[in-house]
């Protein structure tokens, strides 16, 4: 339980990483004595950080200080599991008479023993784009394709693979140029019990170019995944998120921070100084490289000619097409593309 309560004074960065630390998709905001203040829902997170708040901002103006709980002395737990899940909360604080916590009810708790071993599924195909050099990874690229270089005892694109696998998928697509044979041979020998469809580029189109030709494939939305990240989040929340809010692109981001370990001049049209800034911090959201698309979209791409996904994203805002963005906390994006992210990917992974 004491795991679900935090404070109001944490900042919007650490309240993300705190609700994937939990695993739950809500939080408790507790005074010092444990007294309830509130929840807070990575909903409310993620639309507050999408207002363009800095991550370094405390949660105090976005949690709901009007939440429901349960009076312990008062709680009948067969009507207040029907609540739950009538109400669909995710978790409901039980207090004491002075509202201090007692205890939190949460949504598995209160499902039937049945309804638990359910694992939540995604009816979706996946389409994972593997057909670049990795110039960025040479010489280990001068002899494996970037897909293929090993993290833990597998291939990066197998990680990938396993992810979207463990949630029921069983469809994927992938784009193949450079050294294509190595990466076709790989899963041959793997024998999985999922499909794989390889889609051959007989010249470099870019990192949407090849999706052209599957346009008229799916009738539903589809994960477009590079092949050096590893994200480990909810993927049921992301489609979720993409078809409530309507969009035709769903990009998903991470929250990230960067300070400049230098003091930085800054001047006035004049060139004269006008202070100097000590380290200053930097926070936005990085493109991670995994993306949600509603099939239509791919009829953007132009055929047989490199194009790339910040062309599509292009196009598609001058279209007026609905594009949104899903943060997700830094610590849930693993990037591989240089050596130093691949490195540090290696050190991460072997201590989770």
């Amino acid at each position: 339980m004491l795991n679900l309560l935090t404070h109001k004074k944490i900042s919007l960065r650490d309240a993300l990483k705190l609700l994937k630390v939990t695993g739950k998709k809500c939080v408790v905001i507790v005074d010092k004595k444990n007294k309830l203040l509130g929840t807070l829902t990575d909903g409310d997170l993620r639309n507050h950080i999408l207002s363009g708040k800095k991550l370094d901002e405390t949660i105090e103006k976005v949690y709901n200080p009007n939440p429901a709980f349960f009076y312990k002395d008062k709680l009948n737990l067969k009507k207040a599991k029907k609540e739950i899940i009538k109400n669909r909360y995710e978790l409901v604080p039980i207090v004491n008479k002075n509202k201090v916590i007692e205890d939190i009810l949460t949504w598995d708790q209160s499902l039937s023993p049945d309804l638990k071993q359910i694992k939540k599924k995604l009816n979706v195909s996946v389409i994972i784009m593997a057909g670049g050099k990795g110039t960025r990874l040479q010489p280990f690229t001068h002899i494996l394709p970037k897909p293929l270089i090993p993290i833990r005892g597998k291939a990066i694109i197998e990680h990938i693979v396993d992810k979207f696998n463990s949630y029921g998928v069983n469809n994927f697509f992938i784009s193949i140029n450079y050294k294509s044979s190595l990466i076709e041979a790989y899963f041959k020998e793997l024998k999985p019990d999922y499909k794989i469809n390889f889609i051959r580029e007989n010249l470099p189109l870019g990192t949407a170019g090849i999706l052209s030709k599957l346009s008229k494939k799916f009738k539903e939305p589809v994960f477009i995944s590079n092949s050096d990240i590893i994200i480990d989040t909810d993927l049921v929340d992301i489609y979720d998120f993409h078809k409530k809010n309507k969009n035709e692109i769903t990009v998903v981001a991470s929250a990230k921070n960067y300070e400049i370990p230098y003091g930085v001049c800054k001047i006035n049209k004049k060139g004269y100084l006008t202070n100097i800034a000590e380290k200053p911090k930097f926070n936005f959201l990085a493109n991670t490289g995994l993306y949600i698309i509603n099939p239509k979209v791919l009829k953007f791409i132009s055929k047989n000619k490199k194009f790339d996904m910040t062309d599509l994203i292009k196009k598609a805002k001058i279209l007026k097409k609905k594009i949104g963005v899903y943060p997700i906390d830094e610590e849930s994006w693993t990037d591989i593309g240089q050596w130093n992210e691949y490195k540090l990917a290696v050190e991460k992974l072997n201590n989770s």
